[in-house]
């Protein structure tokens, strides 16, 4: 009962995930107007990361509470690493959507 509660691994997942988007594209930059990434950079690094979070929340059967914990430890370990509101709403907005997603639900109909 307590593991159906327990939320370090997916705590510690969307620390993993803001880290791993941060060292790809550093606060620093993004909050910096005269050092832009080109919007196909941002992406990929945003789409990988949360393809990754997708995979994890299909392994470890994820439900409401604990993709509420995902999306929130997410946000504020982004805010934490420095990212502006705009970056850190945006990149968790996507991070939700990926993973409340349907499996399979981005794939043609046979």
């Amino acid at each position: 009962m307590i593991k159906l509660f327990s939320g370090s691994d997916v705590d510690q997942f969307a620390k993993d995930l803001a880290k791993d988007i941060g060292e790809r594209y550093p606060a620093a930059i993004a909050n910096d107007p005269g050092r832009k990434v080109s919007a196909n950079r941002l992406t990929a690094i945003l789409e990988e990361a949360f393809s990754r979070a997708s995979e994890f929340a299909a392994q470890n059967k994820l439900g409401y509470f604990k993709k509420a914990k995902l999306g929130n430890t997410f946000r504020w370990e982004l805010k934490e690493m420095g990212y502006d509101d705009k970056f850190v709403d945006v990149a968790t907005e996507g991070l939700i959507v990926y993973v409340t997603r349907k499996q399979g639900a981005d794939k043609p109909a046979s």
